[in-house]
């Protein structure tokens, strides 16, 4: 038994209609980091669910003709489906309506009535039905119509006047101020820190309302009949119930895994999590989690949020059953910072499956495997270490930093830097391949050394390559370890080890790992509808024509921001930290902080150019410049479209 623990939760799940691929955003980024976890060596306990009770739940039963419970049995059977088709491995499914969950409610929210932290009063104010969330005047969308709008649906709010109970939320915001200065780990990214202080805590926070009168559908309040518990107590504690809190003899899990390592949630319910929960325990004196990390939002290219209250959401079962659970796992994980917002579009999407996927991963195991049946009859050749040269020792010793880099980056939950790191392994290999060229080497006999090196290398790493994709793919790794002759799945302590690969098995090549799609034909555009009519440049409209060597004599280059940070009195300016490639590093500031926040920067690789006359902004000196987009009402960074390195030249 390994006395490595780690608890991690997604939120529990609103269930009024069937889930889209912003919960399996989440669900898949808890699932990865549980894997990782697991490989790691840790004891995980992975908790998710669905949070069922609530108004908005009775009002859509009501219109489809059933009962609450029957409505939401049909969605959470269709969301534990989803799971299975994804391979979320958590540890257990908590549903709002289990018995015990309900009953351990009640005793929480009567320990808490008991010790005076929750009382009797009465509401009048705004409420969203859909987000069962009350909102002050100045937290709303107030519209030409004169009507409140909700910030987060943008649905009509309802004016509520009724008797509830209160929790004394008011009595803690220092106490949570002073906390989150203490303890700066416990709420990331540091901008949701930020946005709680400003919006809530300092502002001075309100008491909140805990139950509700005449609601039906919710869990019956122990110490009032007339009342049901309202959604916070009842939702945020599952974290909790589900470990066999507050009952004694039922605890043991509560005893094993609290505190929670981290909590994962959009960033639409960080402030019930960072500020409710966390007051919440402090009066029950429970320890708080290590960390709340509020995640941002899936948004489609227009920039509105896949959100079920808006009914544009993009349906995951279609996503699979098409393209493989594993491009669908791979684009999210890849494709987004976590912290951040991120987008979505069958364009990027394919995208991502036909240049990382099939061209880099997949097209490498079709080379390889091709090769070594033509030159080996499909048996890998011995490692010929007396024929190593430079670029051997350059991707040997490229592959063995994914260890340190790849765990850094998920201990951090940067996914999509952790994948990176894996997919330049990946290219280098490619590369290798493609200089190496053992097609000529193959008609040369003296050169037979060269060539089965070439293989074994190559074969090698894709080995090791696929050994850390079972972090994030649950399909592929199985499928390349079977056709190595070792199983479903290998060991990534041994796997990672240079030379773990036994020479003599013979390798299978089978069909291809990840098909390439025609990308105008999956969308459903014709070329031939798309085509517009071709207008004459004004020669007013543009600068005066250079000549090629003008442009020459310009040093455009890949950049990677490796620091970004305000400059000092300087509203509009930002500094960055440049890596520029070839171990030089660059500052250069730019005028762009009301468009891109420091923090969301860091790790960005960039366009940069080098050879611009140094010029000083507010004392600070900045060597070159960003590129960047105008389009008249905002600036865009311009980046690579492929995930090239620092350092390559831009022509």
């Amino acid at each position: 038994m390994t006395d490595k623990k780690f608890y991690i939760t997604t939120p529990i799940y609103y269930p009024s209609d069937y889930l889209h691929i912003g919960h399996c955003y989440c669900t898949i980024a808890a699932d990865t980091m549980a894997r990782y976890k697991k490989i790691m060596g840790y004891d995980v306990y992975f908790l998710t669910g669905t949070d069922e009770h609530g108004e908005k739940i009775a009002r859509k039963a009501e219109a489809a003709g059933t009962t609450p419970k029957a409505y939401v049995d049909n969605i959470v059977n269709a969301t534990k489906e989803l799971w299975k088709r994804l391979h979320i491995n958590y540890s257990h499914y908590i549903r709002t309506t289990d018995d015990y969950h309900e009953r351990r409610v009640q005793k929480i929210f009567k320990i808490l009535y008991d010790k005076g932290y929750i009382y009797k009063g009465a509401y009048k104010g705004l409420y969203c039905v859909s987000d069962e969330a009350f909102f002050t005047e100045s937290q709303v969308v107030k519209k030409d119509d004169g009507k409140f709008y909700c910030p987060d649906c943008e649905k009509e709010l309802e004016y509520k006047e009724e008797e509830c109970y209160y929790l004394k939320l008011s009595e803690y915001g220092q106490w949570l101020i002073d906390y989150y200065k203490d303890h700066p780990e416990f709420l990331e990214p540091k901008e949701r820190q930020n946005e709680m202080l400003k919006n809530f805590l300092l502002p001075g926070l309100e008491d909140l309302a805990v139950s509700r009168k005449g609601l039906q559908w919710g869990i019956p309040c122990p110490v009032d009949s007339e009342h049901s518990i309202y959604v916070w107590i009842d939702a945020l504690s599952n974290y909790i119930t589900a470990l066999g809190y507050p009952e004694d003899g039922e605890d043991e899990l509560y005893k094993k895994y609290w505190p929670c390592d981290v909590h994962f949630v959009g960033k639409e319910i960080v402030r019930f999590h960072a500020i409710i929960w966390p007051i919440m325990l402090k009066m029950l004196d429970i320890p708080l989690p290590k960390k709340v990390f509020g995640h941002g939002w899936v948004l489609f290219d227009d920039g509105k949020k896949m959100s079920k209250s808006r009914g544009n959401v993009v349906d995951p079962n279609t996503l699979i059953d098409k393209y493989g659970v594993d491009a669908l796992r791979y684009f999210l994980m890849r494709e987004i910072n976590f912290g951040s917002d991120g987008y979505y579009s069958q364009e990027l999407f394919l995208k991502r499956i036909n240049s990382d996927l099939a061209n880099d991963y997949g097209n490498l195991w079709h080379r390889i495997t091709t090769m070594l049946g033509k030159y080996f009859n499909g048996v890998l050749p011995d490692e010929a270490e007396s024929v190593f040269g430079d670029k051997e020792k350059e991707l040997k010793k490229m592959v063995l930093t994914l260890d340190a880099n790849v765990e850094s980056a998920l201990d951090s939950f940067k996914f999509n830097e952790a994948l990176s790191y894996i997919w330049e392994v990946i290219r280098m290999t490619n590369k290798y391949v493609e200089e190496s060229a053992p097609w000529n080497l193959a008609k040369d006999e003296t050169k037979k050394d060269h060539l089965a090196n070439v293989m074994y290398i190559s074969f090698q790493v894709y080995y090791i390559v696929t050994a850390y994709l079972q972090i994030f793919f649950v399909e592929t790794p199985k499928k390349v370890f079977n056709r190595l002759g070792l199983g479903d799945s290998v060991s990534l302590e041994s796997a990672k080890q240079w030379g773990s690969l036994k020479s003599g098995i013979k390798i299978e090549k089978g069909e291809p790992l990840f098909n390439r799609y025609d990308i105008e034909k999956e969308i459903g555009a014709s070329m031939e509808d798309n085509k517009k009519q071709v207008n004459p440049p004004k020669e007013d409209k543009h600068k005066a024509n250079i000549e090629k060597e003008d442009f020459e004599k310009l040093e455009l280059l890949t950049a990677k921001i490796l620091v970004a940070e305000k400059v000092e009195n300087a509203d509009k300016l930002l500094k960055f930290v440049l890596d520029i490639g070839g171990g030089e590093q660059r500052v250069v500031v730019s005028s762009i902080a009301e468009y891109y926040k420091p923090e969301e920067m860091v790790g960005k690789t960039v366009l940069y150019l080098a050879n611009l006359k140094p010029k000083k902004f507010r004392g600070v000196t900045s060597h070159g410049m960003l590129l960047l987009a105008d389009n008249g009402e905002t600036l865009s960074l311009m980046k690579p479209e492929k995930d090239f390195g620092a350092g390559c030249s831009v022509n």
